[in-house]
């Protein structure tokens, strides 16, 4: 998956959003690597099969990050074992303009992107110090700025982006370092008919330097990278992993002429 080698052997990690799509992928990588791995999330079946990449070092924990109890279980029951790195992957994206942004729909964003991420980091702090680990968010390029009938998810994902910059000065002197990755369109199972739409995929490339869609474990790399010694130095930080979609303007790909 990898072209690095990072010493993950032995260490203890905890990945939520684990069943499927971005979260599976990174939660296979540390396995990859030797990391001992809690799988969160709310699917036992899904979690299962991430387990099946190695499960003699993969415990799945069934648990809905959005709810603070489920949470504060999942941290307690692998605490004992101590914990090294803690990746909040789990999040939801709805649509709509902001008159179509029900309660109802806010709600279940900000309470999974945002409140489950909060929820986690408080949890898992007083371990991370002991450990003088790494707590990493996976955020979005839609935290950095706006997105078409994103208002809700561009929302809770800048909070999620301030949260690890203010968490990132509140942990430094503890030695724990504290990091997002801000991912472009990436393809999942949740995304995969909308990029199969040659319309979309069209416009979507034009605002892509690198002419694709991120693969779940573009995402993956940056985050072993960032929760490894490599990034000893790194703390704060909200890396767009987005083949330079956030380095353009926004005008479109220039129409090649014969």
């Amino acid at each position: 998956m990898t072209w690095a080698t990072y010493p993950y052997a032995g260490s203890r990690v905890v990945v939520t959003g684990a069943g499927s799509g971005i979260g599976r992928a990174i939660a296979h990588a540390f396995l990859d690597a030797g990391a001992a791995v809690t799988l969160v999330g709310r699917t036992r079946r899904t979690l299962e099969e991430t387990a099946a990449r190695a499960p003699d070092r993969a415990r799945v924990h069934v648990a809905d990050v959005s709810r603070r109890d489920d949470i504060d279980r999942t941290i307690a029951d692998v605490a004992d074992d101590g914990i090294d790195v803690v990746v909040a992957c789990a999040g939801l994206s709805e649509h709509g303009r902001i008159e179509e942004l029900t309660d109802a729909s806010w709600e279940r964003m900000r309470s999974l992107n945002l409140d489950g991420t909060i929820f986690l980091a408080r949890a898992a702090m007083p371990h991370l110090r002991r450990a003088r680990g790494s707590f990493l968010a996976v955020s979005s390029i839609a935290g950095l700025g706006g997105d078409w009938s994103q208002p809700g998810y561009s929302a809770s994902k800048a909070g999620v982006n301030a949260l690890v910059q203010a968490m990132a000065m509140d942990e430094g002197r503890a030695g724990v370092r504290v990091n997002a990755i801000a991912p472009g369109f990436t393809r999942t199972q949740q995304t995969a008919d909308r990029l199969d739409d040659p319309e979309f995929s069209r416009a979507l490339l034009d605002r892509v330097a690198l002419d694709r869609a991120a693969e779940p474990g573009d995402i993956a790399a940056a985050a072993l990278f960032l929760a490894s010694p490599d990034a000893a130095y790194i703390t704060g930080v909200v890396l767009p992993v987005d083949g330079g979609t956030t380095a353009s303007v926004g005008t479109p790909r220039p129409i090649a002429h014969a």
